[in-house]
């Protein structure tokens, strides 16, 4: 369940004007749309929306993590993304008012700010250059998307989970580094398209380029040697 609903603190819409949507959208109607916007904190493992609802807003991520789903017709879950801190999804469903194609639900404790579409829908008839906004951020979407297929086709099971861990590190890391993994190891098979014991041969097989795995924890010996084995032969690791 959600907890009520609340204003925006100055933290929080710090972090929503960070967002794909609203970084690129002029400054004072970003803001102008914050107004009215409301933040919602969700227990881990609470639905968010159900895939075939109807859009009434998108979402930005304030805190927390948040798994993208659909169900088979066989009942099977597929994961289709995770969102983090300061990501936002939804935008086109929101602005056509369309059932949503995917499910969502808190991976963790998460809060979310959500922007109703008609304020959205409001700004871009007012303001026709906020579409570029919308735009700009529904490539980005899609260009994750092909992204994350790419992974799926050239890359082998361990190099995708060593990317995966990449995306945990800072930046300019190159060196040792330890990371929290941010939800559980059925999620991170499941959005990497793996099954579960796919996973754990994956992070066995990590164990000869320095990462070493507990519950909660990895352990990299060295980012750039990481790095390198991403990029490499998929047929030699």
């Amino acid at each position: 369940m959600a907890s009520p609903s609340a204003r925006l603190s100055p933290e929080l819409r710090a972090v929503a004007l960070q967002s794909r949507l609203l970084s690129t959208m002029p400054a004072e109607l970003a803001e102008l749309l914050l107004d009215r916007a409301r933040v919602a904190r969700y227990q881990r493992g609470a639905p968010i929306f159900h895939q075939g609802d109807t859009a009434q807003a998108l979402h930005i991520v304030a805190e927390g993590w948040v798994k993208l789903y659909r169900l088979t017709p066989g009942g099977t879950e597929a994961v289709v993304g995770t969102m983090k801190r300061g990501q936002s999804f939804g935008e086109p469903i929101a602005l056509r008012r369309a059932p949503y194609p995917v499910s969502a639900a808190a991976s963790t404790d998460c809060r979310l700010i959500a922007l109703p579409a008609d304020a959205l829908l409001s700004a871009l008839k007012s303001r026709p250059e906020a579409a570029i906004s919308v735009i700009a951020s529904t490539f980005q979407h899609l260009q994750g998307l092909v992204e994350q297929i790419e992974q799926l086709k050239a890359r082998s099971g361990t190099q995708r989970v060593a990317g995966f861990l990449l995306e945990l590190c800072p930046p300019d890391a190159e060196g040792s580094v330890e990371v929290t993994l941010p939800y559980d190891k059925a999620l991170i098979a499941g959005a990497l398209g793996m099954k579960p014991e796919s996973l754990s041969r994956a992070f066995a097989r990590l164990r000869d380029h320095g990462v070493r795995i507990d519950q909660t924890r990895a352990q990299i010996g060295s980012v750039a040697a990481l790095r390198d084995m991403v990029e490499g032969d998929p047929g030699e690791v």
